[in-house]
């Protein structure tokens, strides 16, 4: 790569990496071969004449010859959650003993559930790599068409076999929750958040991956390093942020670096569209954030005070003089609200369909009302849930109206009166707060309301409770109980209109 090209290749993420968290959590078989081997960074090796007391060693997995119906399969934790565009299943040194073929599916599982759990019907899987032959001692790359959003895959392999590595690569799409609470400083470069780096002029000796990844540099291999250029400099690289932002505090770590550190650095950064590379932009495009400063040796540089304010950006340029290695660099800062809406709205577009279904439940609990937003997706912007979400529920029937009323509690109550999930009860607690700061006056008077109602309607009391206080809700109850029940459902729907609406923001935003 010359000096004046931008390397732009490669900006996928494996997924898979150990160092990111990944894990083989279970195999049905690794006799030969753990299943652990799978996941390691390395190229795998060969070594001729080693064997165990079970056979030739091998690095990768490897299962035992079958001799009944059926096939192998392996359940991978990612290391982050992401959208998969390609797999690679690389059979290297297997040659006599690689599957037939293979195929992949993905699941989103919460929590960290035991190897009975993993392994029962309880597990939604998707296919997502339909079955497809493989070659002895090859890569094998196989294109994912699915855009959906993944925490584990699982391997099956035809009938049996080894498989030396497993490279699972996509787009990091990491909990929107992961970024904190709106205002809180987060990370904004880091490769778990969903920061990629983009391009670079040079990586001779490290991959400009490692810049972003967790924790310190284990050695000088784990970290970016250019070439000894021979000329004045700058070399760079363009980190894409997880979310557009500003940066209010920057770390750039040259551990290990110590006869090979750069002189000097900058960063700056600027705001691009999906379509434009950051990499062709001109300076002028660039605002300074960080302006040139001293590096040393093997040193966490931190740098808060003196940084430039700059508008909202979606990528940083960190440059160094004239060339050398720097193992991290931390990009700490706050999200715009553009920026956390635009996570919140692809992690909500990226759910397979039945996690969708199940988040959508959270702001309306008609199922018929989340079937149909799961198929209007995707959603453009925040608006365009809320006025999806709108017309939507102008469609509920009776019924789908009830079935959303089961899952509020009561007024100045905690537990539902029927259905709800996690995510609704914790709504429902901070919606119906000044309740809990009331007088036990008017707590009583919002109990005698409820029995009044539901003694009327035979159905809870709903009203959007955001922001009302128990008096006005005891108000708006009493003015309601002179409705007929035709009228009064209609008025109940509008308050759950607005209360879903609320949700959907929340939802998105949190």
């Amino acid at each position: 790569m010359s000096e004046k090209e931008a390397d732009t290749s490669g900006s996928l993420v494996n997924l898979a990496e150990a160092r990111l968290g990944a894990s083989v959590l279970h195999a049905n078989d690794d006799f030969f071969a753990e299943k652990e081997n799978l996941l390691k960074p390395e190229k795998a090796i060969f070594i001729d004449g080693k064997y165990t007391d079970r056979g030739k060693w091998m690095d990768g997995w490897e299962s035992r010859r079958r001799r009944v119906p059926g096939h192998d399969f392996a359940i991978i934790r990612l290391g982050v959650p992401g959208v998969i565009h390609e797999v690679i299943v690389d059979t290297a040194f297997f040659r006599g003993n690689f599957p037939e073929s293979c195929s992949l599916e993905g699941a989103v599982i919460p929590g960290y559930p035991m190897t009975d759990d993993l392994t029962s019907d309880k597990i939604v899987w998707t296919e997502i790599l339909p079955r497809a032959k493989l070659k002895g001692d090859s890569q094998n790359p196989f294109k994912i068409a699915s855009r959906d959003r993944f925490t584990h895959v699982r391997l099956h392999i035809y009938p049996d076999g080894g498989v030396a590595r497993l490279r699972i690569l996509g787009e990091v799409l990491a909990e929107p929750r992961w970024m904190g609470r709106p205002g809180s400083t987060v990370d904004l470069a880091a490769v778990e958040h969903g920061g990629v780096v983009v391009a670079c002029n040079d990586m001779f000796f490290g991959s400009r991956h490692n810049l972003i990844m967790p924790n310190r540099a284990l050695d000088m291999g784990d970290g970016w390093e250019t070439k000894r250029s021979r000329r004045e400099g700058p070399d760079w690289v363009i980190v894409k942020l997880a979310g557009k932002g500003q940066i209010e505090r920057i770390v750039l770590d040259t551990a290990h670096f110590k006869g090979n550190f750069p002189e000097s650095a900058s960063v700056c950064v600027g705001a691009f569209g999906p379509n434009e590379d950051p990499s062709k932009a001109k300076d002028t495009a660039w605002s300074n954030v960080l302006p040139r400063q001293k590096l040393t040796a093997h040193t966490a540089h931190v740098f808060d005070d003196g940084l430039a304010t700059h508008a909202p950006a979606t990528h940083a340029r960190l440059r160094i003089w004239p060339d050398g290695g720097v193992s991290r660099m931390r990009l700490f800062g706050v999200l715009a609200n553009d920026g956390r809406e635009a996570i919140g709205l692809r992690a909500l577009n990226a759910l397979p369909a039945p996690d969708a279904q199940k988040a959508l439940l959270s702001t309306c609990a008609s199922s018929t009302w989340a079937s149909a937003m799961v198929k209007k997706r995707p959603y453009k912007s925040l608006d365009d849930l809320v006025t999806k979400g709108r017309d939507a529920w102008a469609k509920a029937t009776d019924a789908d109206i009830l079935e959303a009323f089961g899952a509020h509690p009561r007024i100045g109550e905690q537990k539902p009166v029927g259905h709800a999930t996690l995510q609704s009860k914790s709504w429902s607690g901070g919606e119906q707060s000044k309740v809990t700061h009331a007088s036990e006056r008017a707590k009583k008077r919002l109990a005698a309301a409820n029995a009044a109602y539901e003694k009327k309607f035979g159905r809870i009391y709903i009203v959007c409770a955001t922001g009302k206080t128990a008096e006005e809700m005891v108000a708006i109850a009493e003015r309601r109980l002179k409705n007929g029940p035709a009228k009064e459902l209609k008025v109940a729907a509008i308050e759950q209109g607005k209360i879903t609406e609320l949700r959907l923001r929340k939802l998105v935003t949190r």
